[in-house]
């Protein structure tokens, strides 16, 4: 479930802020030298300023950033493709790293993907980035790729230093046609389209006149790091997508809990969060494609559960959070007419055992309130939550209905945390669900099954 809303804006003109960040480095003054550390008997002498190897923290590839991608819709950018345009697309990084590498996919793609020439680059403001952080992206050590159909590329490691909590910008020269894309609809994130050409190693955003709230292609950024050394998944509909709260803020719940774990000593540190959830996702069914004005998307999520969460790097742990778009939708049609609470259990359970086979925790979300409910789909939501308390299937529980919901009236969301459409919490309530996870769960290796 989501808002109504476009997908394409011609942008107005923008006046770019000056660059402001600063590399710095610290070099010894003119004529200074260290002095020399006294020999140790039996043991090898270290140059001075060095780091011995054992002594340097590991460093881990984790997910710094995922998104879970989608069929292409029935019209639109998604529907049409590209060709000779280059997508420039922002991304906000849960974990940074001294190095990078891309996953592009072309999973839902009925042509291979050509990709001419893609960079990364911090990013300044807009569309433009950060002078001197370019980096040419290379797969296999060429500049170029062909996707196959249903296939994804992982690019070579990219040496460029970033930093949690910031944004980076991923930049694609789609040189010829590609069809219907492979996309996330609803990115809660300004992303630009160039005019014609490769436009990839502008620092400038002059050449991208155009804004969409989507991002194609891109299915994940990992980075190489020293601080987080596992990858946790929010893997859910559009409450975890980012629902009704506002473009460009970076304050979904996943967002909000990945900013803890990053910074700070408290228990979970060391964990990278990254967000797969779909709008209009559901636990047993397809949600079909997007249509003009609305964006319902998504193959079902046991369907997706390997892509989206088994296969991403280092993941121990996942938080699931599914059901609400099984038991009805916004535009008032009930897909789960004739569902049954044991049919939503057995889902959830399956998700459980194929996490636990991969040594994977599944922690899991209690479904939240639904004004748009049905009595009875609320009595399935009222069963299946009961079960997910008591059931012992799952790692842990994490109550988000018990968080959100008016004691007065528990079928409905409490006021302070309702967006308004009875459905998406907003920012307050995402705060809060982030606050309702407990942290020290997620570094615990999987006990359940």
């Amino acid at each position: 479930m989501r808002p109504q809303g476009g997908l394409l804006r011609r942008s107005a003109a923008r006046v770019l802020l000056p660059v402001l960040a600063l590399v710095l480095t610290v070099l010894p003054l003119p004529g200074a030298t260290a002095a020399p550390r006294p020999a140790v008997p039996g043991r090898t002498a270290v140059p001075s300023g060095a780091v011995p190897a054992a002594a340097r923290p590991p460093h881990h590839w984790v997910g710094g950033w995922a998104t879970a991608l989608t069929p292409p819709g029935s019209s639109g950018l998604s529907a049409t493709g590209f060709a000779d345009r280059t997508v420039r697309m922002v991304v906000h990084l849960a974990a940074g790293g001294d190095r990078l590498r891309l996953r592009l996919s072309n999973a839902y793609g009925t042509r291979p993907l050509d990709l001419g020439a893609v960079t990364v680059a911090r990013r300044s403001a807009g569309a433009a980035t950060v002078p001197g952080t370019r980096r040419a992206v290379t797969f296999g050590g060429q500049r170029s790729a062909a996707v196959p159909v249903g296939a994804e590329a992982v690019s070579d490691p990219v040496p460029l230093r970033v930093a949690a909590d910031r944004d980076l910008v991923v930049s694609v020269h789609l040189p010829t046609p590609t069809g219907p894309t492979t996309w996330h609809g609803w990115a809660k994130q300004t992303n630009y389209l160039s005019t014609p050409g490769d436009h990839t190693g502008d620092e400038d955003g002059t050449a991208f006149p155009e804004e969409a709230t989507s991002w194609f292609f891109l299915h994940g950024v990992d980075v190489s790091s020293t601080v987080a050394a596992h990858t946790v998944v929010a893997f859910g509909d559009s409450i975890t997508e980012g629902g009704a709260i506002p473009d460009e803020v970076n304050l979904r719940w996943p967002d909000i809990l990945a900013r803890w774990l990053a910074g700070g000593a408290r228990p979970g540190r060391g964990l990278s969060v990254v967000n797969a959830g779909i709008g209009g996702n559901r636990l047993l069914s397809d949600a079909g494609t997007a249509v003009e004005g609305r964006i319902n998307l998504g193959v079902n999520a046991e369907a997706r559960f390997a892509r989206d969460v088994l296969d991403r790097p280092a993941v121990s742990a996942a938080i699931v959070l599914l059901g609400t778009n099984d038991l009805g939708s916004d535009s008032g049609v009930h897909p789960g007419s004739g569902l049954t609470s044991g049919e939503l259990i057995a889902g959830l359970a399956s998700l459980a055992n194929r996490a636990h086979a991969a040594g994977i925790a599944l922690h899991a979300g209690t479904i939240t309130p639904n004004t748009k409910l049905t009595p009875a789909a609320e009595r399935i939501r009222v069963t299946v939550n009961r079960w997910i308390r008591t059931g012992h299937a799952f790692d842990s529980v994490i109550d988000f209905d018990a968080a959100l919901r008016d004691p007065a009236a528990p079928q409905r969301l409490l006021p302070g945390y309702d967006s308004g459409d009875g459905v998406h919490p907003n920012i307050a309530g995402m705060r809060t669900m982030a606050q309702t996870v407990d942290l020290s769960t997620l570094s615990r290796p999987p006990v359940a099954g």
